[in-house]
């Protein structure tokens, strides 16, 4: 059975074109910091539901295509390590660096938006291998 992947694929490319659009110097130094803010703003809010669903995509995939208890570990950082072991990412580190950043944002969103931020845009580059990986296990 293979797994829909279009809800993954349109929030990875919605992330990246955000980011893309606010590493832009020239387009961000035009905004006010009400604007420039409330981009980066949005950037956070794509990265948190991106990283949701890469999660639940590899807990589906581990689901599917190994054994339902693989697919509940007991931490999240067992999720990353199983998912690195199975090919779905290539190295899980980053991985625990983009669930803290998550967990991050439900706390002390004003304190740590520029972290967040830092992460979530590091974070299309993995979530892409992710996507590609889930799209050849599919085949």
């Amino acid at each position: 059975m293979a797994l829909d992947l279009s809800s993954l694929e349109k929030a990875v490319a919605s992330l990246e074109n955000l980011v893309h659009r606010t590493e832009d110097p020239g387009f961000m130094n035009g905004l006010d910091a009400i604007a420039r803010n409330g981009l980066m703003a949005g950037v956070i809010q794509n990265f948190e539901f991106t990283y949701e669903l890469c999660r639940k995509f590899i807990q589906r995939w581990i689901r599917l295509n190994k054994t339902p208890e693989d697919a509940e570990p007991r931490t999240r950082k067992d999720l990353f390590r199983m998912a690195a072991q199975y090919g779905l990412v290539q190295d899980p580190l980053p991985w625990f660096e983009y669930g803290e950043a998550r967990n991050i944002t439900s706390h002390t969103y004003d304190e740590t938006a520029d972290r967040v931020y830092e992460a979530a845009v590091r974070f299309p580059g993995d979530a892409k291998y992710l996507l590609a990986r889930l799209k050849a296990a599919n085949d």
